[in-house]
């Protein structure tokens, strides 16, 4: 049992350390492996296979797994979470304790090294992947290995073993994490074939958003017979769109297939079926923001947690047990956008999952819990800052008491906490609503209000004057790649090409010109080299495996050994 104490920055700073091979007690030495397909981290197994790293017997394996990936979760995302909830003044987080504590202080932390295969940073697709499979596989590449050859994935395996399987996400079905573990594409952004490998996957339960990638093409033309009928499948007009290319149905192949069509809470909640194909949302699944606003609502989608829930209920009915997935996905959004409020918002809405599964789980000996991330997003931090007004302190102490003490740093005030939480809207939602005016209406005095009305940092007609600025686009070099396809765009003044997904760039500004209101600082559009934690609980001789460092290639062995596979 530990317990951790995190600061962000310096817990960042310590992970970017390289020097990592020892022989300390308590550390498993790993060596590097050689040749192509050879492995990020090599373990050195002891000679008796029985006995593990503390001398305790290991079982032969558990029944159930659940993994629980924070995309974009980094130890920064973690810490925004804990200092929000031991210390914000009007922390809403029960006790002051996160879910995620609670599992740390019972089972065992682990450092994961995320890296895909020849390069340094990795993506979703990829760094899912690895822990679905426990192989290296290359940036953008979903369930295949290097070479190109699909690998059987722990949910495909766990399928072939008798067991019942589930994926859940809040992001898309067809997202690049909840595909990793159901799908091999050589690329992420495949979404058409993604979708039609699902419905024909060993998945029994797959509950999301993203029904634009089941539905005919011809779907977009209301009135139209494929119109029609997607609207008596669905039953929900606000559903009803197609990013597909072809006239596939492939809600109708679903349910030839055995899956009951779900595509709202109160139906998913009186669903007792084996296999579920739940999609709740067009695209991505309402964000934390709008989550934490509607919970009173009788027509909201299900949260990640009621999702969880309904999917354990269902899948713990196997004698044989069950391997589920479940993907916070959208603090990987968040970070993406440079959004500390909304950021926090996910964090919290993980955390009301992890809670439900630990208190499911904090009885039993025949499941093991995983949490752990696919890479952190933004590099974020809170860093303390120059401020003119801050004032040295009057020394009230037996030291000195003619002086003053205290810097005239700002190191951030806890009521800080309580701002970035009481956001409104996510600075992308304040984006769209932007870009939905009339032409004559987008002014930078209609921005300044929209930003004024949703924070509680405000901005100056100046500064939305900045966030408005555009220049002729320096990366323009692939007019096909959704994010490489704009000439014109905001102006990001530094790290210009760490911000290649355009339609984020304007939320990035916004977050810089109320950085030093929020004591927050970003480093990129996309993701960091970071390495992420690895939290697992379980029975005791499993989850103290976990302790050390690893590779997610490891943590992908590991699952499917502990499961006997």
């Amino acid at each position: 049992m530990k317990i951790f104490v995190f600061s962000c920055m310096a817990i960042s700073q310590l992970f970017c350390m390289a020097g990592f091979a020892t022989e300390s007690p308590g550390i498993v030495t790993r060596k590097p492996s050689s040749g192509i397909e050879s492995d990020f981290l090599s373990v050195e197994s002891p000679n008796d296979d029985e006995i593990g790293t503390y001398g305790v017997p290991i079982p032969k394996s558990v029944k159930n797994i659940i993994l629980m990936i924070g995309d974009g979760m980094g130890p920064q995302q973690v810490g925004l979470a804990l200092i929000y909830a031991k210390h914000a003044p009007n922390s809403n987080v029960k006790n002051r304790q996160l879910n995620i504590e609670r599992v740390m202080e019972a089972g065992e932390t682990g450092v994961v090294l995320v890296g895909p295969y020849g390069k340094i940073v990795v993506d979703s697709a990829c760094s899912a992947s690895q822990y679905a499979t426990g192989k290296s596989i290359r940036p953008d590449v979903i369930g295949l290995d290097i070479h190109g050859n699909p690998i059987e994935t722990i949910l495909e395996k766990s399928k072939m073993a008798g067991k019942s399987t589930g994926i859940i996400s809040d992001t898309t079905l067809t997202n690049a994490t909840p595909a990793a573990f159901a799908s091999h594409v050589a690329h992420r952004l495949m979404e058409d074939v993604i979708a039609e490998q699902l419905v024909e996957s060993k998945a029994d339960i797959m509950l999301s958003g993203g029904v634009q990638y089941f539905l005919p093409r011809k779907v977009n033309r209301k009135g139209s017979n494929s119109y029609k009928a997607a609207l008596s499948l669905v039953k929900n007009e606000s559903l009803i769109k197609s990013k597909r290319k072809d006239q596939k149905n492939l809600l109708i192949k679903a349910r030839e297939n055995g899956y009951e069509l779900i595509f709202n809470k109160k139906s998913l909640m009186n669903s007792n079926s084996k296999k579920i194909l739940g999609l709740f949302s067009k695209a991505e699944m309402p964000d934390g923001i709008v989550c934490s606003q509607t919970r009173g609502s009788q027509d909201r989608p299900p949260t990640l947690k009621e999702m969880t829930q309904k999917a354990i209920s269902l899948l713990s009915k196997n004698k044989d047990g069950f391997f589920l997935m479940v993907e916070g996905g959208l603090i990987d959004y968040a970070g993406h956008a440079n959004d500390a409020g909304w950021m926090l918002h996910e964090m919290l809405m993980f955390d009301e999952a992890i809670g439900a599964v630990f208190d499911w789980i904090k009885e039993r000996e025949d499941t093991l819990l995983i949490i752990t991330a696919d890479h952190e997003t933004g590099s974020f931090g809170f860093s303390y800052s120059t401020d003119s007004s801050q004032e040295p302190t009057e020394s009230g102490g037996v030291i000195g008491k003619e002086d003053n003490f205290g810097s005239q740093f700002d190191f951030g005030s806890y009521e800080v906490l309580d701002k970035i939480y009481n956001q409104r809207k996510t600075l992308t939602g304040i984006s769209l609503m932007f870009n939905a005016l009339p032409h004559n209406q987008k002014t930078p005095e209609q921005l300044r209000s929209l930003i004024n009305e949703n924070l509680e940092f405000k901005i100056t007609l100046e500064q939305s004057q900045k966030i408005l600025a555009g220049e002729e686009k320096p990366f323009y070099n692939n007019k096909h790649h959704p994010s490489l396809c704009f000439q014109t765009i905001p102006i990001i003044h530094d790290f210009k090409a760490f911000y290649p997904l355009i339609f984020l760039n304007r939320q990035a500004l916004i977050a810089r010109e109320i950085a030093d209101q929020q004591k927050v600082v970003w480093g990129t559009g996309t993701h960091t080299s970071t390495p992420v934690f690895v939290i697992a609980f379980g029975p005791e001789s499993i989850q103290n495996t976990f302790d050390g460092l690893w590779h997610s290639t490891d943590i992908g062995r590991k699952m499917i050994e502990s499961m006997g596979l």
